[in-house]
């Protein structure tokens, strides 16, 4: 009986488990095949059921007969359409889309000149309103002019890699020096002229984006020095920044330079890390307008034989902020646009980097605003316009690799940075900057820089690395120290080469040329002597009443 029991029980526990794997086998889901490759025959029949001529012919309102496989060109007619021919068309797709995006966010930051020529001449006096305007518009000449001929050469001359842009392989030499066991990258050398193998459709594109880049670095110091510069020694500044400064900074960031490298050489992070240029474009052009700006020294009657400084008002306040509305329409170019795609890549984060953009300008403003009506009493409208261009220069470089919350601190801290900045630049190194320009780019630029060793949230790889580096950038407050630490190596190059080279150069120019006006010119104001044209000829101007003169010093005092 037991052994009847026991065979009983066995018996039992086997179709137990036969039933427990048959039921397993049955709920777990079959494995998809492998998706095979359409045939050639396949390929055939597809292109046979595509709309004909007479189809469309027809007319097309719902869209959905209009690009089919009939518009993949195919490279033999006799053998037709291949798989070869379909995949070379998403491919070129993909570059097309590319190219495209890059383009139109170039024009993008092309038309910021315009916001940032408004701006400045808005806040100077109408004496000079012709020559400063004039001082924007041809920069964008003496820029593009230097960078053509050597300046993109040496920025982008070794930056050959580039998937998005289909690899801008001609751009493939790097002059390397050694130093602690370790190749780096100090300049490029092929583009010059956009000539030989660099005439090439993907080196156009970055060309043509990095220029406007590069130009609105150097408009940032007609600002700066406004209402007394010589139009001769302006323009051969800029050419000079325009064919040297910019191009050998941006070379070391952007370009395979030393500062992109030193996460691959050092372990720092991916490297200095600056994803549009708070950095690169801002500092930059806010540390060599402190430069010129020292050298060409104050306007008449900015400062009292005490030191204490005079309010001198602008003459347009409505050009200054329809300004900054064009500069943060710009800005939707420069950001986003430096994904230099938006196909592949992680390049969908476009989205994010545009938010990211009109979060910390929004701040930027409140952050400004709020600051000064706490200390003045009122809202203070100019530098309201400012908070907004200072929130816009800080989350460039964080753009990139920052969530929307993140945004909106490094924005508003950037508002309060602003005003800090300016006073600490007038009453403390006593350089008089009619506009700010030093301190919404110069000082918001390094906090920009600063912020991505701290908020970088590690959610965004763009295919697999920043600077070489895989994974994810990911700064101080989400665990990567080593991130701050590069972004500090940036700051400090920026500050101690930057500023000092444009310092020298300039003081150069100060030799052999002169950088500013004759004081009987600048008492008349630079419009007749320098372009021998009144910016507004047909008016007459009244000075501002005394009650309105004496509100404006106590709102900037």
């Amino acid at each position: 009986m037991k052994l009847m029991q026991r065979c009983c029980f066995l018996i039992l526990g086997l179709g137990l488990l036969v039933g427990v794997a048959a039921y397993g086998q049955a709920a777990a889901p079959a494995a998809p095949a492998a998706a095979a490759p359409p045939s050639a025959v396949e390929l055939k029949d597809t292109t046979a059921k595509a709309p004909s001529t007479a189809d469309l012919a027809k007319g097309d309102p719902a869209g959905t007969s209009t690009g089919t496989v009939s518009d993949v060109p195919v490279s033999d007619s006799k053998t037709g359409l291949t798989l070869g021919d379909v995949a070379s068309q998403v491919g070129q797709n993909k570059i097309g889309i590319n190219f495209t995006w890059t383009l139109v966010c170039g024009f993008l930051v092309m038309f910021m000149q315009a916001g940032f020529a408004m701006v400045e001449a808005g806040l100077c006096r109408v004496k000079n309103a012709n020559h400063t305007y004039m001082m924007n518009f041809f920069v964008y000449g003496c820029g593009l002019l230097a960078y053509w001929m050597i300046g993109f050469a040496i920025q982008m001359g070794g930056a050959a890699g580039n998937s998005n842009l289909g690899g801008l392989q001609p751009l493939n030499t790097e002059h390397p020096i050694s130093l602690f066991g370790k190749t780096w990258g100090i300049f490029g050398q092929n583009g010059m002229f956009l000539a030989g193998h660099t005439y090439d459709v993907g080196v156009m594109v970055i060309f043509l984006f990095q220029m406007v880049f590069m130009d609105t670095a150097l408009t940032i110091v007609t600002g700066a020095c406004a209402e007394r510069w010589k139009f001769l020694t302006f323009s051969v500044s800029s050419v000079l920044m325009g064919a040297f400064t910019y191009p050998i900074f941006a070379n070391w960031a952007w370009g395979a330079g030393w500062l992109s490298q030193l996460g691959s050489n050092l372990g720092l992070g991916h490297g200095y890390c600056d994803f549009a240029g708070s950095g690169v474009v801002h500092s930059v052009g806010g540390l060599t307008a402190l430069a010129v700006a020292l050298i060409v020294g104050p306007r008449i009657g900015k400062f009292n034989r005490d030191g204490s400084s005079n309010p001198i008002i602008g003459h347009d306040i409505s050009a200054v902020l329809i300004g900054c509305f064009i500069l943060a329409f710009g800005w939707f170019g420069f950001n986003p646009g430096s994904t230099l795609g938006a196909s592949a890549n992680g390049n969908l984060r476009i989205g994010s980097v545009a938010v990211d953009t009109m979060l910390a300008g929004c701040t930027g403003t409140f952050g400004a605003l709020l600051y000064m009506w706490a200390l003045k009493g009122k809202p203070d409208t100019s530098m309201s316009g400012n908070g907004l261009l200072a929130g816009l220069v800080a989350i460039t470089a964080p753009s990139g690799f920052v969530s929307p919350i993140n945004s909106c601190i490094i924005g508003l801290i950037a508002g309060v940075v602003v005003c800090w900045s300016v006073s600490f630049i007038e009453n403390v190194l006593k350089v008089d900057d009619p506009v700010g320009a030093i301190s919404v780019h110069g000082a918001c630029g390094l906090w920009g820089v600063l912020s991505v060793g701290l908020f970088a949230d590690g959610t965004s790889n763009y295919g697999g690395g920043w600077n070489g580096v895989n994974g994810s950038v990911t700064g101080l407050f989400y665990g990567d120290a080593s991130q701050l630490v590069a972004q500090l190596v940036g700051i400090s190059t920026l500050l101690g080469f930057v500023f000092t080279f444009s310092f020298v150069l300039n003081l150069g120019l100060e030799f052999f040329v002169g950088h500013r006006v004759s004081a009987e010119t600048e008492m008349a104001g630079l419009d007749i002597p320098e372009m021998g044209q009144l910016g507004y000829p047909e008016f007459v101007f009244h000075p501002e009443p005394e009650v309105m003169t004496h509100a404006h010093a106590m709102a900037v005092a």
